[in-house]
């Protein structure tokens, strides 16, 4: 494949402007996919050579012929229009008629709060307090992950989402139940931290350029991932080592393999756990807004969905015919 079509020049600059925009590392790496197909699918044409016409005819190929969900082809129009807005920068023009792909409303799965106990009680020790924090607080997994110890705050019983969904902070619960636990594991990390300290590492990756400006924070505790990895990394070139949290596939495969261990029929994943927090909490009488807040949604009509998989009807409300 020519280097100018999607080699260095082309695929690092679009790294750059991304990294310049603070924008996610699962989203450059979906990005530079999209990219990359949208070249090999016009027979390795350079973008600047392309426009309209061809983005329509690759995203209709995606609906048409392949297959993929609405939000699988909004993400490689995203990725298009990236490229050529901030990267190229050119307006790729009107895209005119583009075949979508069809959307089919799926009812999000949810477990009931005796199903929620039987995974989490299966699962690994080391995994059983993420899971019970993606339940207990209605994190996404890699929310739950990515927590550092300055995000907990015992004390308010709450603690705070960062760069979440849509680059936004949030505040969520954090279960008082869960607390003498999650304070133990906090120590047994700490004691893991003072030894990588020892040894001279102990510093964590810091957000956007904060480690510039605050040369010691990557090895303040409270900078420290909640759920660090159980090894350190090591750059090969340049012998630097240091500590990521927890990947994130440990996770789903323990959470995979603890819902075929406790024979729950429902095809649960780690996303469940949050699918089952909100719909929860609207069966006990959460205010709809309210559960919104925690969840993080922008808009209430994201949250609404919950309110169809609850047990007393479509709306969460009880029929008249029950109480005559």
């Amino acid at each position: 494949m020519p280097s100018e079509a999607t080699g260095p020049k082309l695929l690092d600059r679009l790294r750059g402007v991304l990294r310049a925009r603070h924008y996610s590392g699962r989203t450059e790496t979906a990005y530079v996919y999209w990219v990359r197909r949208f070249v090999v699918f016009h027979h390795l044409r350079h973008p600047v050579e392309m426009g309209a016409v061809e983005i329509n005819s690759f995203l209709t190929h995606l609906a048409v012929e392949d297959g993929v969900a609405p939000s699988t082809q909004n993400q490689a129009l995203s990725a298009l229009l990236f490229l050529y807005r901030h990267v190229i920068e050119v307006e790729p023009g009107e895209l005119g008629e583009v075949i979508r792909a069809r959307g089919k409303r799926r009812l999000p799965v949810v477990m009931t709060r005796r199903e929620v106990k039987l995974v989490l009680d299966v699962l690994p020790e080391d995994k059983r307090l993420v899971g019970s924090l993606l339940y207990g607080a209605g994190l996404r997994l890699m929310e739950c992950l990515r927590l550092r110890v300055k995000d907990l705050d015992f004390e308010r019983s709450q603690l705070v989402v960062r760069d979440g969904k849509g680059a936004k902070d949030r505040v969520t619960m954090l279960p008082q139940s869960l607390q003498p636990e999650l304070r133990v594991h906090l120590l047994a990390v700490r004691r893991i931290h003072g030894r990588d300290l020892s040894e001279g590492w102990g510093g964590v990756q810091m957000p956007t350029a904060l480690d510039r400006k605050y040369l010691g924070a990557p090895k303040d505790w409270g900078w420290q991932w909640v759920f660090p990895q159980a090894h350190r990394w090591r750059c090969p070139e340049t012998g630097e080592q240091g500590r990521h949290h927890m990947d994130p596939s440990l996770m789903q495969r323990a959470v995979r393999e603890a819902v075929i261990r406790t024979g729950v029929v429902r095809q649960a994943s780690c996303h469940t756990f949050r699918h089952s927090f909100a719909t929860h909490l609207l069966e006990s009488g959460s205010d709809i807004r309210t559960v919104q807040e925690l969840l993080g949604h922008s808009d209430v009509k994201t949250t609404m969905v919950y309110t169809h998989v609850l047990n007393r009807g479509p709306a969460g409300v009880r029929s008249p015919f029950d109480l005559l």
